[in-house]
């Protein structure tokens, strides 16, 4: 009985851990939206540590474009993240809400990445990017 209850105690604290680091995988959370505000929004991202919403510019072959705006990303769930759009965006294009992380920079809590740099980079997990395409409407 009592090795039952130490297996099932393990088991339990194990499934905790799973659920937890489970939990915290980075991840982006948005769908079409209308952009006429100059604003896009994710329902939800998860950061596992603290960084950055980039929205960037893309297209049918799903590769990263230019940045067209950002925002302040917490460590753990963001609920209903917004950025502010820096330049036009039009009905049709495709955007690429992307979590960025806040290292390598010179400055914190300031945004220095511009495309192929190190500084406030992607953040990737088994190698591929953490993002979200939407379409604007």
């Amino acid at each position: 009985m009592k090795t039952t209850l130490i297996a099932l105690a393990l088991s339990v604290s194990a499934t905790g851990v799973f659920a937890a680091a489970h939990a915290m995988a980075p991840s982006v959370e948005a769908a079409d939206q209308a952009i006429d505000n100059g604003v896009v929004s994710a329902d939800k991202v998860v950061a596992g540590e603290n960084g950055w919403l980039v929205v960037h510019r893309t297209d049918a072959d799903m590769k990263p474009g230019p940045v067209v705006g950002y925002a302040p990303l917490r460590k753990g769930d963001n609920m209903d993240v917004a950025a502010i759009l820096q330049e036009d965006v039009a009905a049709g294009d495709m955007l690429m809400l992307m979590v960025h992380s806040e290292a390598g920079g010179m400055k914190t809590g300031v945004f220095e990445y511009t495309l192929g740099a190190k500084e406030d980079g992607p953040i990737k997990v088994d190698d591929k990017l953490v993002m979200q395409v939407i379409t604007a409407k």
